[in-house]
């Protein structure tokens, strides 16, 4: 069975080292990011790529701290904090990741 888990950490890392190209390259063609129950986000690989890179354009300090990782079933759920600068105050996120085959699929974000 795939790990997941170290699938998501890297998807972490390029997350903050706001490596679009990266990131991306660990989902599925079709992945999709929305809120929580809700509407998409973000859609297909590159509807992602794009989005990232103009939230990176526009926080060139956005990163995220993880504070809580957990694998349960075939997902993934982490407690993170998001700080989109050096001044705003950060905002805390539950993620949760779905998988096809050892690409991420799809994430949910709680806020």
């Amino acid at each position: 069975m795939t790990d997941r888990l170290k699938i998501v950490d890297e998807l972490m890392a390029r997350y903050n080292a706001q490596d679009a190209d990266g990131y991306v390259a660990l989902m599925t063609d079709a992945a999709v990011e929305a809120g929580y129950r809700g509407a998409a986000l973000r859609e297909g690989r590159e509807g992602v790529r794009s989005g990232l890179k103009k939230m990176f354009a526009e926080f060139p300090h956005n990163r995220a701290v993880v504070h809580a990782r957990y694998a349960v079933g075939e997902y993934v759920v982490l407690h993170e904090e998001v700080f989109r600068s050096l001044e705003a105050a950060p905002f805390e996120v539950i993620s949760i990741y779905s998988f096809v085959g050892d690409k991420i699929d799809r994430v949910e974000f709680v806020r």
